[in-house]
């Protein structure tokens, strides 16, 4: 379906670009049609200090992105896979052009020289990895800033004035407990418009978990009851998909756990147990308290910017229980600890099952704005042709009910019916096993049956004579989407 959906796109593009070829929009529309082919592109927003070049460094698994206030931080970057190892500065006004930059065992340190940052439109950082071959990521500065222009900087680029498309396919959208200026930034990334965010294609992270609980070894725990009450708050629902807590100092550092760490863990972790509580009662503590197990005062120092006192206080519980007994292990068990995985299984589920029709919906709105900027006569058959795509195909109309269902523009009489509908809608995972609600290894047999009895239920639910128009033609899309997965196993 969704690769049908993306020739019927490009076949657009392609006539669009042949039409505007000699126009300024020219350039832009081609450059669609590339995109096409590209990896999805995924925001990471919120505000200063929530963490998001940390959780970033954490989805690479190596420490690319700065995590301090430095210049860089003011720029939006750029963070895609590539052959080679290469920093791009993309000017405000006149031609990109690479720049020196290193990277030992840190973040990355760009070289801008003389630029001044406010003057840079983006930084492009190309770097061979595994998990950006499916995603690009990119870094934003963050918003709410006692600087207006780092503000401006990143509602510029997630929220353009003048009807203008984002750049991005989807957003991660940082918060450190629900404020009204969350729910402020969020809303002006979202309108009626296809051209911006919605729901679908936005997922919040409680960041910084742990300082949830004040780094008590139960402090995701806490975080993960906050996060589970806020994915049922209406106020929520309509802005994002849901709410995943992340630890991401701890997912930062436990992707590039060293050896000489692990070890550090160890002899904590083989020291009598009073004496490390007593010292980890404070990060203070920690650091400066006189001790006699065997680490001295500069280790314990890097270990607590590493991992933070949450970090420290779960290794060594993890190695005194024996749950990990080398470096690998511990690694694992404290990527598992920290969220990482289940924000992972989040983006692989809203985001990378979807990343076709995600783009498609990008480039139509790319095209949807030319359009309007250059109403030519060849425009209104191109506006009618985009306008019947996204009314017929079938992707753009799950997508629209799971909004829809988010926000409140669908309601059906019980909760349970929602939540059924965005299951089989996808909004868990794009596989028929899940969205049927079967195991995995279902049988074709299980499988048929299961979808028959859905169409069964939402042909009723359409056809009721006390649905109103708006579910009974949500019912139909359910009910679509079920025939679909009929016809795949045909």
């Amino acid at each position: 379906m969704s690769t049908s959906l993306l020739d019927h796109v490009r076949t657009l593009l392609l006539q669009a670009a042949q039409t505007y070829r000699a126009s300024p929009s020219g350039p832009s529309l081609q450059a669609v049609v590339d995109r096409l082919d590209e990896p999805l592109r995924v925001a990471v927003a919120g505000k200063v200090k929530a963490g998001k070049s940390t959780l970033l460094n954490a989805l690479v698994g190596e420490r690319l992105a700065p995590t301090d206030a430095g210049e860089c931080t003011r720029i939006v970057t750029w963070y895609r896979d590539g052959l080679t190892y290469r920093v791009t500065l993309h000017p405000l006004q006149g031609a990109a052009r690479q720049v020196p930059f290193t990277h030992d065992h840190g973040a990355m340190d760009v070289r801008l020289g003389a630029t001044d940052p406010r003057d840079i439109e983006r930084l492009e950082v190309e770097w061979p990895s595994a998990s950006l071959r499916a995603t690009t990521l990119i870094d934003t500065p963050g918003i709410a800033s006692l600087s207006s222009d780092l503000s401006e900087r990143t509602q510029a680029f997630l929220a353009p004035d003048d009807d203008q498309p984002t750049t991005a396919d989807a957003v991660i959208y940082l918060m450190r407990h629900l404020h009204a200026t969350d729910v402020r930034l969020l809303e002006a990334f979202h309108d009626d418009s296809a051209a911006r965010a919605a729901p679908i294609n936005t997922v919040a992270v409680l960041s910084r978990a742990d300082e949830v609980g004040a780094g008590r070894i139960d402090a995701l725990h806490t975080a993960r009851r906050i996060a589970k009450r806020y994915r049922s708050d209406p106020q929520v629902q309509r802005l994002c998909q849901t709410v995943v807590p992340v630890a991401g100092l701890l997912a930062e550092s436990a992707a590039t756990l060293r050896q000489d760490e692990f070890g550090a863990f160890r002899t904590i972790a083989g020291a009598e147990r009073g004496d490390v509580e007593a010292l980890l009662l404070s990060a203070d503590r920690f650091r400066e308290a006189e001790t006699d197990i065997g680490l001295s005062a500069p280790v314990r120092e890097g270990l607590l910017r590493r991992f933070g006192l949450f970090g420290v206080r779960l290794g060594d519980m993890l190695i005194r229980r024996g749950v990990a007994t080398t470096a690998d292990e511990l690694a694992g068990e404290l990527l598992r600890q920290s969220g990482l995985r289940d924000l992972r299984e989040v983006l692989t589920n809203q985001f990378s099952e979807r990343h076709e029709v995600l783009r498609a919906r990008s480039a139509l709105a790319v095209l949807e704005s030319c359009l309007r900027a250059d109403e030519r006569p060849e425009a209104s058959a191109l506006m009618s042709a985009l306008e019947r795509l996204r009314a017929g195909a079938h992707e753009f109309a799950e997508i629209r009910l799971l909004n829809a269902l988010a926000t409140g523009g669908v309601r059906f009489a019980e909760p349970a019916i929602r939540l059924d509908a965005e299951r089989l809608l996808g909004a868990h995972g794009r596989a028929v096993t899940v969205r049927l609600g079967l195991p995995p290894d279902a049988s074709p047999d299980q499988i048929r049956q299961a979808t028959a009895e859905a169409i069964a239920v939402w042909r009723r639910r359409a056809e009721s004579p006390l649905a109103s128009p708006t579910v009974a033609d949500a019912a139909l899309i359910v009910a679509r989407s079920c025939e679909g997965h009929l016809m795949a196993l045909a």
